[in-house]
Formats: structure tokens, C-alpha cells, sequence
């Protein structure tokens, strides 16, 4: 008994040890921060066993393995969580797809990241997953295909939905916009945009209201206010432009993103000077200063107003930030030329990366304006395009000069012909466009590398602007024939194989026969090219190397020399067109 009483003493000494869900937990994270990991693991699983129903003690177990690189079992385990334990434990799906990108199972690893992203309300995750997402579009090599962010409440959405207003895609921006607001009422901004969107649709009265809207619950929302400036502008609203306008002069917003939609707006109302105010604000300030997009627009706007130097100063500027961009390139070159004949019109506020983009939206706002695009915009194509323009962009700005003509161009043409560099077709073309000119000398050409002199007089105009641009497939039949001759006949053979495509071109231009199956239109130019030359040929041989049948080559052979009459005129076409 004295015993039992000793024990009982000495008990009371005893700090006894509660086994719980917690206290393995402390013992799993001590083992983690020594690297055992094998102990963690069953650390972490006798916790499961006291907590069975607890999320965080799966999540954990999945955690150890996924860092010794069982990356198939943690994903059973988070899986499990997701279906069986709590399916609103949206990071189990990010987690999941840090899995799955380890394995290099990108797609799946996809898949996990864009349901966490559209499910997770908090967002704990969010710079991470932008990361992955960058990464996981490296890997596959394309955008991934996220539609929304919830945990960013319509932000992703509403960036979506401005590259769709950007695009064009006005009903798709409508859409998207319409779900941001009815989930979102108070993000102004999307209503904003939304206003825009129906402008661009012609829903002006839609648009209008939407912006109202906004006014209503923030009346000084510098967005909703330029937007309404730019709707009074183009409804024709005189007096309620100027006085809103008399209003946004005077204000200097102070957020980046403020500034630079006053800034547009005030370009698209032609108050250039004050949007070159604000365009150097963003360029002296901020991220801004990094964009080349704001100095191409602080560039428009000092040429505006004949601030010629500046602008110079801000393409060049331009030029730094993306040495790979054309578009400086381009408009340094306009710019010497508007010095000394200024532009009709004033250059418009747009910006794009091309400067084949660049040159399409213009020749399409002067179809829609029912004028000839200005002469200075073709010229500085022009001139680009030999210089820096690729295959495609010479062959078009070639084709398209002829209106322009003055003896600028002239010279540059024939010190075209004399590039070494160059392409013999390219050079052909150009001799055609110079003879449509009215030029009617000889012309001194590097052809494969040999200096010969052409009789200019001799080569055929081109066909008619309407029918070449109406019908560009012409070219097609050209650079095949070309690209199928090329090891087995000589520069003056392909020459007279083009002439003869021109003439027969020029001549039924009237007829305008379709040029479907350019196969057998190569076939055809290539045949009776031959014949000329005396050279052993047969309609199998031809229609053999381009893919196409006998009776078809026939008949499209019939049909050039009933135009042309080739076989009529064989022993008067010869090469004497060339003198070297």
C-alpha cells in the first residue's frame, strides 16, 4: 500500500503526453525540417488516422510525396481529397498540376491549373499559376485555353474581352462583357468597355446609356467621360462636345492608365498638342516609358503638328525599346517625305505590328472614304520594302507603284535591277512595271549573276490593275513555274515563259478566265515555253511535274495560244530580247 502511495507521488511529476491529430503534425513538420521524410510520412498518416475527415492531413501526405518525387501517388491522394473529403479544396488542383508538369504530362498538368484557376475564389496561388501558365504555353507550344479567373472577379475576363475589341471581334467582346457586368455590376471599367462595344455594332443608343450608367454612380469617371466625348464627336454634337471638351483640357490625370485614355482621346478629337503633352508624361514616367507602342503615338502626335524633330526623337526611341520592329523603319521614312510634302490628312492615332498591317488598314480607310490613299503612305512602302521588307512585301510594293510614278521611283527601280541579292523574278516584274511606266530604254540587270542589258521596249506591260489585284492567283502560276524550271531552263527561257503569261493576261483581260488549277496554268506557260525553244516536251512530261492531268494541261494550253498564237509566232520570239 505504502507503494501504491509512493507511485502515486511520484506520478505527480509526470507531465503526461496527449496523442493527437496536432501532436503528430508538430512531430511530421520537425522531421520535414530535418529532411526525413520517411518519418514525415508517417507522422503525417498517423494524423489522417486521428482526424480522418481533415483535408490538410491528405494534403500534407501528398506534399511528402510529391517532394521525393511520387508524383503519381500524391496525385491519387489530392485526387481522393476532391472527390471523397472536401471538393471545395480548390488548391488541390493547382497542387495536381504541379504534379503533372513534373512528369511532363503538360496537358493534364493544363487541365488541373484552369479548373483551379475558374473554381479558387482566394487566389493564394494566382502569381504562381501565371508562372506555370507561361511555362505549360512554352511546353505546348500554344495559348492555354483559360476563359476566366475567379479568383480575379472578372479581371481576366475583361482583359479577354479587350483583345477582342481590339481584334474586331465586337459581338464575342459584347458577349463576354455583358457576363463580366451581370456578375460584376460595380466593375465600371467593363461597363466602359461594354459602352464601346456597342458603339462599334452601331447599338449607339445602347452605348450611350451604358456610359450614362456609369456616370450616374461615378460622375467623374474619366473613362465613361472620354468615351462620351468620342460619342458626341461622331454623332456630330457640337455644342455638348465642346463644353465636356473645355472640361478634360484641364485635367492632368494622375494614374498611368488614366493618362493614356486621354491622351487617345484627345488625338482622335485632333487636340494633338495636348495628347503629345500627355503621351510625354507616359513616356517620362512609369512602365510606360518602356512601351514603343506610346512612343509611336507621341510620334504621330508631334507630326501632327509638324513637330518634325520630335517625332524623329520619339521613332527613334521607338527603334531602341524593339530593334526588331519594322514600323520605325517605316515611319522614318514617311517622315522624310512629309517634311517636304506634307500629308493631306492627319495620321491616325493606330497603332499595329506590321507594316503590312499598317499599310491594309489604310488602303481600307480610303475605299471607305471613296479617295486615292495618300501617295506618301505607297511611296514610303515603297522604299521600305527594298530596303527592309521581305519577299512578299517587294513583290507588292513593285506591283502597286505604277500610280505614283516620279523619277525618285524610276531610279530606284532600275538600282534595283543591278542587286546582285535580289530575285531574278522580282527583278522581272519590276522591268514590267517600268515598261507600263512608259520607259523605254534598255535596262542593265543582274540575272543569275550575269550583267545583261534588256530592250525595254520588248517586254510587255503588265496586266491591268483591275484583273492583277482582283485575282492574284496569276502570281501563284508564275512563282510555280518559275520554282519548277528553275534547274532546267535559263533565265532568258523563264523570262519568255513570264512574258508569255503577261501577254496572254493582258490580252484576255477582258474574258478574265479563271485561274483555278494553277497547276495546270504552270504546265501550260512551261509547255509552250518549250515549243519555242525547240525543246523535246510532251504533255505527259509536264502535266507528270506538276501534279496534274493530260487533258487538263490541253486545254489551258489551247486556250493561251488562242490568245497569244504561240505556235503561229515560234520562229519571231527568240532570245535576242537580250543584248549582252
Amino acid at each position: 500500500m505504502n507503494r501504491n502511495k509512493k507511485v502515486v507521488g511520484e506520478n505527480r511529476n509526470i507531465i503526461s503526453i496527449q496523442m493527437d491529430a496536432n501532436f503528430f503534425y508538430e512531430r511530421a513538420l520537425r522531421s520535414l525540417d530535418r529532411f526525413h521524410y520517411d518519418k514525415a510520412l508517417k507522422y503525417f498518416q498517423r494524423a489522417v488516422d486521428y482526424e480522418p475527415s481533415n483535408p490538410i492531413n491528405y494534403c500534407n501526405i501528398a506534399g511528402v510525396l510529391s517532394e521525393i518525387g511520387k508524383y503519381g501517388e500524391s496525385n491519387h491522394i489530392l485526387q481522393k481529397v476532391i472527390d471523397e473529403i472536401d471538393p471545395n479544396m480548390t488548391e488541390c488542383h493547382f497542387y495536381m498540376a504541379n504534379n503533372f508538369a513534373n512528369m511532363e504530362f503538360f496537358e493534364d498538368a493544363e487541365r488541373e491549373l484552369i479548373q483551379y484557376l475558374q473554381e479558387d475564389e482566394e487566389g493564394q496561388y494566382l502569381e504562381e499559376a501565371e508562372e506555370m501558365i507561361e511555362f505549360l504555353e512554352l511546353e505546348l507550344e500554344r495559348p492555354t485555353s483559360i476563359t476566366k479567373v475567379k479568383a480575379r472577379a472578372g479581371v481576366y475576363e475583361h482583359i479577354r474581352a479587350r483583345e477582342l475589341l481590339e481584334k474586331g471581334q465586337y459581338a464575342d467582346a459584347i458577349q463576354l462583357l455583358q457576363t463580366i457586368t451581370k456578375e460584376n455590376p460595380d466593375f465600371l471599367a467593363a461597363r466602359n468597355n461594354l459602352a464601346l462595344a456597342y458603339y462599334y455594332v452601331g447599338f449607339k443608343v445602347e452605348g450611350k446609356q451604358a456610359i450614362e450608367e456609369v456616370l450616374e454612380e461615378d460622375p467623374g469617371n474619366l473613362h465613361a467621360l472620354c468615351n462620351l466625348a468620342l460619342f458626341y464627336h461622331y454623332e456630330g454634337e457640337t455644342n455638348a462636345l465642346n463644353a465636356l471638351l473645355q472640361a478634360l483640357k484641364n485635367i492632368d490625370p494622375f494614374y498611368q492608365e488614366h493618362t493614356f485614355k486621354m491622351a487617345t482621346t484627345m488625338g482622335i478629337l485632333k487636340e494633338h498638342r495636348i495628347a503629345l503633352r500627355h503621351f510625354s508624361r507616359l513616356i517620362k514616367e512609369g512602365e510606360a516609358k518602356k512601351d514603343p507602342c506610346v512612343c509611336h503615338f507621341a510620334a504621330v502626335a508631334s507630326c501632327n503638328i509638324a513637330k518634325y524633330d520630335e517625332a524623329k526623337k520619339y521613332w527613334d526611341l521607338y527603334k531602341v525599346m524593339d530593334e526588331h520592329s519594322s514600323i520605325p523603319q517605316y515611319f522614318s521614312i514617311l517622315l522624310k517625305m512629309i517634311k517636304t510634302d506634307p500629308l493631306k490628312v492627319s495620321l491616325s492615332y493606330s497603332y499595329y505590328a506590321t507594316v503590312e498591317e499598317q499599310m491594309t488598314i489604310w488602303e481600307q480607310q480610303s475605299r471607305e472614304r471613296g479617295v486615292a490613299i495618300e501617295p506618301q503612305f505607297m511611296k514610303a512602302f515603297f522604299y521600305w520594302a527594298l530596303q527592309y521588307g521581305d519577299y512578299a512585301a517587294k513583290l507588292k510594293s513593285i506591283q502597286v507603284m505604277e500610280p505614283y510614278a516620279d523619277e525618285h521611283v524610276v531610279t530606284a527601280m532600275k538600282q534595283f535591277l543591278l542587286l546582285p541579292a535580289e530575285d531574278d523574278y522580282l527583278k522581272q516584274i519590276t522591268m514590267f512595271v517600268l515598261r507600263s511606266m512608259g520607259i523605254n530604254e534598255a535596262f542593265q540587270v543582274m540575272l543569275s549573276g550575269q550583267k545583261v542589258n534588256v530592250e525595254a521596249e520588248r517586254i510587255p506591260a503588265m496586266p491591268p490593275l483591275e484583273l492583277r489585284y482582283s485575282d492574284l492567283v496569276w502570281e501563284e502560276v508564275a512563282q510555280l513555274a518559275i520554282t519548277k524550271t528553275a534547274k532546267h531552263y535559263n533565265v532568258i527561257q523563264q523570262h519568255d515563259m513570264i512574258t508569255l503569261w503577261i501577254n496572254f493576261l493582258s490580252k484576255s483581260s477582258r474574258t478574265a478566265p479563271k485561274l483555278n488549277k494553277i497547276e495546270a496554268w504552270a504546265a501550260a506557260i512551261e509547255y509552250l515555253t518549250a515549243k519555242m525553244y525547240n525543246r523535246p516536251v510532251t504533255y505527259h512530261d509536264v502535266a507528270l511535274r506538276y501534279g496534274t492531268s493530260i487533258s487538263t494541261v490541253s486545254k489551258r494550253v489551247k486556250q493561251i495560244d488562242e490568245i497569244c498564237e504561240v505556235k503561229s509566232k515560234m520562229k519571231s520570239i527568240t532570245s535576242s530580247w537580250f543584248v549582252t
